[in-house]
């Protein structure tokens, strides 16, 4: 509940401490599940000192226990083993402390471990981080190399001395940090953020090599997981060795067996890529010189044609067909002139000899009235009017007598 407090009337720490023991005991015993980091055991003393961590936080509490109570697990749990912890939450009022006041401690199996690790699997595939369309390519020759490995390794030995091997030019940006243990995954997430937020680092190696289940369980921590699944930088996993199957391998962009073979998936070997120029090089030549072959081939056999070698051979012996041509044009067409020639004339003898003027040339005449209208009919003429007689050579007037 909520105290009324001022600056006026402010609550002593005593009281302070006293109403936080007070909130604390309410609180049943919980079942907390953690890493041991500290174990104390004074010889003689009743009780043992614990401190458990969340091997994914950075939250550490400690625990109480008695001696008996430890002593049921004493085989099996030391410092660095998983442990589920029935516990009492506890107030120590004069250092305002909290702590846990252990009832029972089991360890976590191995078998336990896996079967959480194999339902985390199934949680995070589900949401699709592990899915083939979110892999991201590697780059084919990365500038700069982000590792991220224990301090003075054997893992990050073997990446940077085959990679330098294989590519000399090759840099690395490398992140030492711890790779089992409490402080593990936290580091390990930091680094990778750190090398994520660096724009000349082209891809990212998580290196470690061989350990037990417990020591690679860092590598399948939730946190880590989906840190990796966020990068904008491709992530190479390089966990331990062939059998080893931590969940980073499959939120990763790419798998490497060994951390030796890490470095040979992300940097080429420079003698590879000679030869495969070499080859590459050998060919095109090849298929240069095998084009030019073609080509000079196609232009020989173009050059041996005879249109080619007697361009004029063609024409040459077209030219009297053509002059035959020419001559059997000319007289037909001479002919065809000649034969309307005649037919006009025939047609004009014809015209002439059926025209008025060569009946008039006979001696006929043709009298017109005045309007000029022929005559045909005496009943069309009255006695006294005046008419035009046409001839073959002129016209004259002439008068009707009756």
């Amino acid at each position: 509940m909520a105290l009324n407090t001022s600056a006026e009337s402010p609550l002593p720490v005593g009281e302070v401490s006293r109403l936080i023991g007070g909130w604390i005991d309410r609180l049943g015993a919980v079942w907390v599940e953690g890493q041991i980091t500290q174990l104390s055991r004074r010889p003689g003393a009743g009780v043992v000192f614990l401190t458990l961590r969340d091997p994914s936080h950075d939250i550490s509490v400690g625990v109480t226990c008695y001696r008996q109570v430890f002593d049921a697990v004493a085989d099996v749990v030391s410092e660095g083993a998983r442990v589920v912890v029935l516990a009492k939450p506890e107030w120590y009022a004069p250092r305002g402390q909290l702590s846990l006041r252990a009832a029972e401690i089991r360890p976590v199996g191995v078998g336990e471990l896996l079967a959480r690790l194999e339902q985390l699997k199934k949680t995070l595939a589900r949401e699709g981080l592990f899915a083939p369309e979110r892999k991201k390519p590697l780059p084919f020759l990365p500038q700069l190399v982000g590792l991220v490995c224990g301090r003075a390794s054997a893992a990050e030995r073997d990446v940077l001395e085959n990679a330098r091997h294989r590519w000399p030019a090759v840099r690395f940006e490398v992140r030492n940090v711890a790779v089992q243990g409490v402080h593990a995954v936290p580091q390990v997430v930091q680094a990778v953020k750190e090398l994520d937020g660096i724009e000349d680092v082209d891809v990212i190696i998580v290196a470690r090599g061989g350990g037990s289940v417990e020591d690679l369980l860092p590598f399948s921590d939730e946190q880590l997981i989906r840190t990796v699944s966020q990068c904008r930088t491709p992530v190479v996993s390089a966990i331990g060795h062939e059998p080893d199957n931590p969940l980073l391998d499959h939120v990763a962009d790419l798998r490497a067996s060994t951390p030796t073979d890490a470095a040979k998936k992300v940097v080429p070997d420079v003698g590879e890529e000679y030869e495969r120029v070499r080859l590459l090089r050998d060919r095109a030549r090849r298929c240069v010189a095998a084009l030019v072959e073609r080509e000079e081939r196609g232009l020989a056999h173009a050059l041996a044609r005879p249109s080619i070698q007697d361009p004029h051979r063609m024409i040459d012996e077209r030219a009297d067909h053509v002059a035959d041509l020419l001559d059997r044009g000319r007289r037909c067409l001479r002919h065809q002139l000649d034969r309307a020639d005649s037919e006009l004339t025939h047609t004009h003898a014809r015209v002439v000899a059926l025209s008025p003027a060569a009946t008039l040339k006979r001696g006929y005449a043709v009298l017109q009235k005045a309007d000029g209208h022929a005559v045909r009919d005496p009943g069309e003429v009255e006695a006294g009017e005046a008419l035009r007689a046409r001839v073959s050579e002129g016209d004259f007037s002439v008068r009707v007598d009756t």
